[in-house]
């Protein structure tokens, strides 16, 4: 899954989640018509939550 990310300004916005980051850029195409011409974008590849949980350096505690 991937997460278009939009910043103008002091705004940022959070659009997604999309299955491919062409489906993102598709839709980058159309948003950016509502922001300005300085608007900063990413596409971010979002990570599943057993996989960040799994590689965590932290020891619980028993």
């Amino acid at each position: 899954m991937y997460l278009l990310t939009i910043r103008d300004g002091l705004v940022t916005r959070h659009i997604g989640p999309y299955q491919s980051p062409k489906q993102a850029s598709d839709d980058l195409d159309r948003l950016l018509r509502h922001f300005g011409d300085r608007a900063r974008w990413q596409i971010h590849a979002l990570e599943e939550p057993a996989s960040v949980i799994g590689s965590s350096s932290v020891a619980t505690a028993a």
